[in-house]
């Protein structure tokens, strides 16, 4: 396992794999008082934070936000979209609704 700054599975983090990706950086926002987000200023506080993005893929805060092109994020909202946009075109999202949601048992 990395040196992460805190364990990923601690309550800093995945909360002993209960949460994922986007759920663990939610955590570190306060939707009343981080809005609008400076991104730059989030990645330079969070950006060594673990983010589990299932039971064997850890990556940093900082690896996901590469991607996100915004200097600022108006609301949480904005957040989760922008962020779950550069999930999935990044390869961070595990989840894929068309595979493993419901009705979609054989």
């Amino acid at each position: 396992m990395a040196d992460w700054p805190h364990d990923p599975d601690g309550e800093e983090g995945s909360e002993g794999m209960r949460k994922y990706g986007q759920a663990v950086i939610a955590k570190k926002v306060d939707e009343h008082e981080d809005f609008p987000l400076d991104v730059s200023a989030f990645v330079d506080e969070h950006g060594d934070d673990p983010i589990r993005l299932n039971h064997e893929r850890v990556v940093s805060l900082a690896e996901i936000f590469d991607n996100v092109d915004s200097d600022e994020i108006e609301d949480i909202q904005t957040m989760h979209q922008r962020v779950g946009e550069t999930m999935r075109e990044n390869g961070y999202w595990e989840y894929d609704a068309d595979t493993e949601g419901p009705g979609t048992e054989a």
